[in-house]
């Protein structure tokens, strides 16, 4: 029989699994961690990829910056062979480049602000280590808010006052349970978000958690275009309002509420301020248009009398109302959020059980979870002197215009000139938009350093390839100050034997650099860890049970810390005593109106929640390119990581990524199930397996992010020279590169439109997974 410690815990984004291995003791398979009750299959993925041809053995450099050295302009990179040298090699040519451009330029030509999902666990965390490592050497330039919902960050911090106090502390799934009626999902609630989480995950609970909700009564309504951001268990209502149009939908509701007197007025009156303002807007006053439901169905394309009768349900009801992290993803995408909060204001039922609003509710594992706050220590990354930064999503404009200026939450910078980026736990040519346009601009740095495991887009546009450890090959803690479940994350399998995990590699660099003490502060890997947990159990002594002590966490495996019994209410305190328990805003209360950003004086963004038409609504592109775009996360794999695993590769169709389309559309086009096809427009083009399916609205089309970015020039009128289509299936080809609005600068994906068509012609390969050209020079 087998026991546990013959199977040891890691964990990774997606769960936590308990690893087998042969005799040889290398990893065979990963069982899922007993205590989950819902554990995804993702990290089953890793396992054949580990000594897959696309793993990373030794540094690389590619050939055409070994042969001529740094340079900016006409670089083949992503097209380049790279040659293999040895570590030796690698750490002078990565701290001579660090040197000459530090000396030549300043730090504020090194860019750093490295973006991605790295490690679950909480030393080996490759951002972190990455950044701890460039303020040790003076700083660099670094980037603010995230691609998930940059937009929505901003715009919290001023409705509400500190945005990741609100989205770390949603009400929690018991107190819907226990207390709501009517679930009002705006962009859905798709479950396959919820395989993730930030830090790592011990037990998944939005499946879990929704199934008791149903079972407890609770309406569930599922406002998105794609019937499937609910699970079919919930039996939720479908409305499918026209994507962009969310804001439009509840300005319609508001605007019921207050015509039939069901708002809250006291409510309003106590907690909130710039009703007044947004109410002289909602009721037409200010600019002769009242968002009446009528108005509103015009834009939703939803009838106005499903609008009066969903705003009715939600005063009747104990509601939560939540919005999809997606919804800020889009023009204009500060608004959304902003709106459902003013929404959930007029309701009156913010800090009540089971009632008022959530941001994210199944975007990840964390939100809405169960569990004790808890302060855990962290690796500190030091302080950066370095001043200059740029909004994550604007790395494009940045690139291509140096010293131009930009706009972010009411102030104007410039963009710094950057002549090095250092990438370490990410991948932007997943994240980044306009991928075409991002390869241009990634062409312009001297030198590109990466930290990578696998020959994704990332390290195929990188000059220096440093080969770096997945989760299974390290030890670490999983400490997630929002999961119950403390995990010992066991060494379960060996690296290659020229593998280095992160601290190692920016050890070795600070060494001959001549900071190493400053980095390492004379403690080993496992001093590391040691001093995490010991430092993590003294910051909570409010604990029943302590936290354990490493040696003992080890031999236990786990712990499980227990929730409170008493179900969290978010704004519960500012309910009972605003005065005694104010928001970090200016007034103290929640801002429908904000003075702050009115007096910024934008164009795109005003002082309360408003609707602003979308651009592709006004441009007249619908005839060419009438089909909307909405590029959501996939179920199987973290964004770009693990497309090369064995549950990514399975859902792909001849090789390439599924694309969803409604029956009507695709009888339109003469298209069938399993037909390979084109969607373009004019930023870009890319082929995908074609999946029919009333799933999804006429007029919409879904395609997943993830695909690893495969550009090949093909002799089509769909692929100009300075536009390669990508063969793999990678969306990001054809989302615009713009920001939501001059307040967040925050990213648009969700604002793209496209046309569809059957490929004609011999169907190029899939490269997206094989390695570029290598020659060994490590013996040399």
């Amino acid at each position: 029989m087998t026991t546990r410690h013959e199977r040891p815990l890691t964990s990774f984004h997606w769960g936590t699994y308990r690893a087998e291995r042969d005799s040889r003791g290398r990893l065979t398979k990963l069982h899922s961690f007993e205590h989950d009750v819902d554990p995804s299959p993702i990290g089953a993925g890793i396992v054949d990829v580990l000594d897959h041809p696309t793993r990373i053995t030794t540094p690389m450099v590619r050939k055409g910056w070994l042969e001529t050295g740094p340079q900016s302009g006409d670089t083949p990179r992503g097209q380049d062979s790279f040659v293999a040298v040895s570590w030796e090699k690698a750490v002078d040519l990565v701290a001579g480049e660090l040197q000459r451009v530090k000396s030549e330029h300043s730090n504020d030509a090194i860019f750093a602000g490295s973006y991605g999902w790295a490690s679950a666990g909480r030393f080996h965390h490759a951002q972190g280590q990455l950044k701890r490592f460039m303020n040790c050497m003076g700083g660099f330039v670094r980037s603010v808010n995230s691609y998930s919902l940059a937009a929505g960050e901003v715009i919290v911090d001023h409705a509400l006052g500190n945005y990741s106090e609100m989205i770390n502390c949603q009400t929690s799934w018991q107190s819907i349970i226990d207390d709501a009626e009517l679930f009002l999902a705006f962009g859905g609630l798709p479950l396959k978000n919820a395989q993730i989480g930030q830090g790592g995950v011990g037990r998944h609970r939005q499946h879990e958690a929704t199934a008791q909700a149903r079972k407890a009564g609770i309406a569930f309504v599922n406002v998105s275009p794609i019937r499937a951001d609910v699970h079919d268990d919930l039996d939720a209502e479908w409305i499918a309002p026209r994507p962009g149009s969310d804001v439009a939908f509840m300005l319609g509701l508001a605007h019921t509420m207050v015509a039939e007197g069901l708002h809250a007025t006291e409510f309003l009156d106590r907690y909130t301020v710039g009703f007044p303002q947004f109410r002289a807007y909602l009721m037409g006053d200010t600019d002769g248009v009242p968002k009446s439901a009528d108005w509103a169905a015009d834009k939703c394309q939803i009838p106005a009398a499903d609008i009066v009768d969903l705003a009715r349900r939600i005063c009747r009801h104990r509601t939560m109302l939540s919005a999809s992290w997606s919804l800020t993803r889009q023009e204009s995408g500060e608004q959304p959020f902003w709106m459902l909060i003013t929404l959930a204001a007029m309701v009156g039922q913010i800090g009540l059980p089971g009632g008022g609003f959530g941001l994210g509710y199944s975007a990840v594992n964390n939100i809405g979870l169960e569990h004790t706050d808890l302060k855990l220590e962290a690796m500190s990354q030091g302080q950066n002197p370095v001043q200059a930064f740029i909004p994550v999503a604007r790395i494009s404009d940045m690139l291509l215009n140096p010293g131009a200026e930009f706009t972010y939450n009411g102030a104007t910078h410039d963009y710094p000139d950057i002549k090095l980026i250092y990438w370490a736990g990410g991948n932007p040519f997943h994240h980044h938009q306009d991928l075409n346009r991002l390869r241009k601009a990634w062409a312009k740095p001297e030198t590109i350093i990466a930290h990578e495991w696998c020959w994704n887009a990332h390290a195929k546009h990188a000059d220096i390839v440093l080969p770096c450890t997945t989760p299974p090959e390290r030890e670490d803690l999983m400490l997630n100050p929002r999961d119950p479940y403390h995990i010992w994350m066991k060494k379960v399998t060996e690296p290659p034997k020229d593998v280095l995990d992160d601290f190692e590699i920016f050890r070795r660099l600070a060494q001959k650099m001549g900071f190493e003490q400053a980095f390492t502060e004379g403690r080993t890997q496992h001093d590391w860890l040691e001093f995490l947990q010991d430092a993590s159990r003294d910051m909570n002594p409010q604990l029943a049970e302590p936290l354990l002590e490493l040696e003992a966490l080890k031999a236990a495996e786990f712990q499980y810390i227990e929730p409170p019994q008493e179900a969290f209410v978010v704004f519960k305190d500012f309910r009972c005593d605003p005065a005694a328990h104010p928001l970090k805003t200016p007034s103290g209360k929640i801002e429908i109106f904000s003075q702050t950003i009115a007096d910024f004086g934008l164009d795109d963004c005003h002082g309360h929640p408003r609707w602003f038409e979308p651009r592709e609504w006004l441009g007249g592109d619908t005839a060419r390119h009438p089909l909307h775009l909405l590029s959501n996360q996939p179920k199987t794999k973290l964004h770009s990581q693990l497309d090369h695993g064995s549950v990514s590769r399975q859902a792909k169709i001849a090789g390439r990524e599924p694309v969803t389309m409604h029956p009507d559309d695709a009888a339109e086009r003469g298209l069938k199930s399993g037909d390979i096809v084109k969607v373009h427009n004019d930023r870009g083009a890319c082929l995908c397996g074609l999946i029919i399916s009333a799933e999804v609205m006429p007029k919409v089309i879904q395609l997943s992010t993830g695909a690893w970015y495969d550009p090949e020039q093909i002799a089509t009128s769909l692929a100009r020279t300075d536009r390669p289509i990508c063969k793999h299936g990678n969306p990001n080809v054809l989302t615009p590169d713009r920001g939501t609005s001059s307040l967040a600068q925050g990213p648009v994906a969700h604002s793209c439109l496209v046309e569809v068509s059957l490929f004609k012609g011999p169907l190029p390969d899939v490269t997206a997974h094989v390695p570029p050209a290598i020659f060994d020079q490590t013996q040399g």
